[in-house]
């Protein structure tokens, strides 16, 4: 029976639902604007789709259990999170309800009496805020001392400013002759309350968290309701009800997506430079083009607008009133970077300029137009002996010397870490890039000491200083530091949230993988390779996975170069390679009679008993030398070219064939096809993809190939056209997802029936 599984041809993914709903709730507009459809039935219609597929998301969070929650995959403050976090199932199920009853409200509109249309859409908007006011997970906060009591109330006067500028602009845009004077006013407040609500969250510090998604989702989906409740009144509703459909269908799935983050546990991004100029100028700008859209249709401002528009004035001169006389703290260059302290800022040997930068950051953010940069330097001195003092001396007072010939006058040079030290600058974060790679010039720069020429090497990390605290900004630019040393040094590494994943998800992958050999974590999946002349099976590629409990399942493309900086890779090869000889040996028992490939790295190879170690363990398990493929990438063989040599040929001497993987195709490579000896060699899909630049290499490569005597494999074919193309460019062996995707050794085996004469 034939089995679906290793499939033979790719599976497309469906459509994602949200395009879909959006689609068609902009179909439903401009039919609802040309006058194809009622105004209501648009509202009904779009309202429904987006609640549905909201309402179902926000289901299925509620009823899905609990997510296994690790501490020590995160840090503190995202710890510090989850515990002012909601309890998810109950987020997830006040959520829904709400945005159930606001799809709800929608749904019915059309169906009630017109006179009662308002007491409707009332109802419900009444019954979705309180289920949002449940439901809505307490906001993310900040570490540390906040911001001064003018810096408050400044916040307050701008956000006063902004609000009265949105109550202005839906006073003029909403409709007089259809509403009475009371009811607009308060639907202009209300909708310039929930307004300035979405303008705050989205410009805060903590913009990017699950929390403030179901935030502004909330506030669009109410301004939503808000503007059918004022609008959706008398037989013939105004057409101006249609504008309540964009904000009611984004504001539930926007919810919904928030959330997921909310309830999976999943760290909030940290906290990012909160963006103050759109809480001016889009208030601002929204007023003007209110006014001037009033005066175009010649209607003069009536006294509730006049009124409205003169409470701006004080809130905008209290503004000003408000600034700093003073322009912020100096910043001048200080003492000499540390020597030999711990480089932890937050441990017990806590450098003495560290107060002194986090003033410094502090001013920087309580400044009226907040600005500037946090630069984190790190000094690596290679070849010094421990008993090399004084060189160390001499070059750190070198370094103190043309850091301060770099950075400006008003730059603070602190002291912050064992091996480098920090820079606060005014500019913002192009200049200070600039200003970093200023630094790593000169610093890089040779230095004369005692007994020759010493170079360092330099990494530099920068962070923005916004709204986050200068404890966050000082912990962002160690980790972009970090990131810089990371990569090798020699760099400028600018903090973003993602910055932050991949260095917390290579934590996360340095503390898990030591052990798990032991822990019996290690998994293979088989790849079939066919021949392209008759799709018959000829072998498998062995496939190393890592099943973690705690990670999930890691690629080797993530895990083995952590492996290489741990130096275990050699652990995991061995493991490797007894589990694909011993499952080659099962199937060799049988009538199958195919190789098996197995993947190494350089460092393995060039290991002096690698080569009797496949020896004993083709031994152990009695498995004939030829069915054995070691492949060796090809990108990492050129540094170490005569130890694969001579690897590579002790290998054959036992009959065990090898095979050249991830072969580039350019001169050099080509060149060095001669003195390697090998029985393989495996060309990407790019070589023979008709649409690639790179496709007429495949002549040459193929020409080479017959000359040397070598089978040519191409692999990651992904469509039957690649497929098409390999067969006719001349490659023999063919593997990827459209022949045979990578599965366990019982479905592999399973997939072989199919296929009665394999056996090569």
């Amino acid at each position: 029976m034939p089995l679906a599984y290793p499939q033979r041809a790719s599976i497309t993914r469906p459509a994602v639902p949200d395009t879909v709903v959006l689609a068609a709730v902009a179909l439903l507009l401009l039919a609802g604007v040309a006058g194809r459809l009622p105004a209501l039935a648009v509202v009904a219609l779009g309202g429904a789709a987006g609640s549905a597929l909201a309402g179902t998301r926000l289901s299925r969070l509620a009823a899905a259990p609990p997510p296994a929650f690790i501490p020590e995959q995160v840090s503190a403050r995202s710890r510090a999170a989850r515990r002012r976090t909601a309890p998810p199932r109950r987020v997830a199920v006040l959520l829904d309800a709400a945005v159930v009853t606001a799809g709800l409200t929608a749904a019915v509109l059309p169906l009630a009496d017109p006179g009662h249309r308002s007491a409707v859409v009332g109802s419900g908007l009444a019954a979705a805020a309180g289920l949002f006011a449940a439901g809505l997970p307490p906001a993310a906060r900040g570490r540390g001392p906040g911001p001064s009591a003018r810096v408050r109330l400044r916040g307050a006067v701008d956000a006063t400013a902004a609000g009265l500028g949105l109550v202005l602009a839906g006073w003029l845009l909403l409709p007089r002759d259809r509403l009475d004077t009371p009811v607009r006013l308060a639907v202009a407040v209300a909708l310039g309350g929930l307004m300035l609500t979405v303008l705050t969250v989205l410009t805060g510090p903590h913009r990017r968290t699950g929390v403030a998604r179901c935030q502004v989702g909330a506030a669009l989906t109410l301004s939503g309701l808000v503007l059918l409740a004022a609008l959706a009144v008398g037989a013939a509703p105004d057409p101006a009800v249609l504008l309540a459909v964009p904000p009611l269908v984004g504001g539930v799935l926007l919810t919904a997506a928030g959330a997921r983050r909310v309830t999976r546990s999943e760290p909030d991004p940290p906290a990012v430079s909160a963006r103050r100029w759109p809480r001016v100028v889009v208030p601002a700008a929204t007023a003007v083009a209110a006014t001037g859209w009033q005066l175009r249709d010649g209607e003069s401002p009536d006294l509730t607008a006049v009124l409205l528009a003169l409470a701006l004035a004080p809130a905008l001169v209290l503004r000003d009133l408000l600034r700093p006389d003073a322009p912020a703290q100096p910043i001048r260059p200080d003492g000499p970077p540390a020597r030999h302290r711990s480089a932890d800022p937050d441990s017990s040997g806590t450098p003495a300029d560290r107060p002194a930068l986090l003033r410094a950051l502090a001013a920087l953010r309580d400044a009226p137009a907040p600005a500037g940069a946090l630069l984190v330097v790190d000094l690596h001195v290679p070849g010094v002996a421990s008993d090399g003092h004084q060189v160390r001396e001499d070059v750190h007072a070198e370094v103190v010397r043309r850091a301060r010939a770099v950075v400006g006058p008003r730059d603070l040079l602190a002291d912050v870490t064992a091996t480098g030290f920090a820079v606060v600058t005014e500019v913002g974060p192009v200049l200070a890039y600039a200003l970093g790679t200023r630094l790593l010039a000169a610093l890089t720069q040779p230095y004369q000491v005692a007994g020759g020429v010493l170079r360092l090497r330099v990494g530099v990390g920068l962070a923005e200083v916004g709204g986050g605290t200068p404890e966050d900004v000082l912990r962002q630019a160690d980790l972009a530091r970090r990131r810089s040393v990371q990569l090798g040094r020699d760099r400028v590494e600018w903090y973003d949230a993602y910055l932050e994943e991949q260095l917390v998800r290579r934590l996360d992958l340095e503390r898990e993988l030591p052990g798990a050999v032991a822990r019996g974590e290690l998994d293979l999946v088989y790849q079939p390779i066919l021949d392209l002349t008759d799709r018959q099976p000829v072998g498998t590629e062995a496939l190393l996975r890592w099943r973690s409990p705690v990670l999930g399942t890691v690629l080797p493309g993530e895990f083995l170069p952590v492996a290489e900086d741990l130096d275990i890779v050699g652990e995991l090869g061995c493991w490797m390679l007894d589990r694909a000889c011993r499952q080659l040996a099962a199937w060799s028992a049988g009538s199958r009679q195919l190789w098996m490939a197995v993947n190494v790295t350089v460092r393995e190879l060039a290991a002096p008993d690698f080569v009797p170690r496949t020896a004993a363990v083709l031994d152990a398990y009695g498995v004939s030398p030829d069915r054995l493929v070691v492949e060796v990438a090809e990108p990492r063989v050129g540094a170490e070219l005569p130890t694969v040599v001579a690897r590579l040929a002790g290998l054959r001497s036992l009959g065990v064939r090898t095979a050249l993987d991830d072969f580039r195709a350019e001169h050099a490579s080509l060149a060095q096809l001669r003195r390697l000896p090998i029985d393989l060699l495996k060309v990407g899909p790019q070589l023979v993809d008709p649409a690639d630049p790179q496709r007429p290499l495949i002549d040459v490569v193929v020409t080479v190939g017959d000359r040397l005597g070598l089978d040519i494999v191409a692999e990651e074919l992904e469509s039957v056209s690649l497929v098409d193309g390999a067969r006719r460019a001349g490659c023999r062996y063919g593997q990827g997802f459209a022949l045979a995707r990578p599965a366990t050794a019982e479905r592999v085996e399973a997939y072989f029936e199919e296929f009665p004469s394999a056996s090569r």
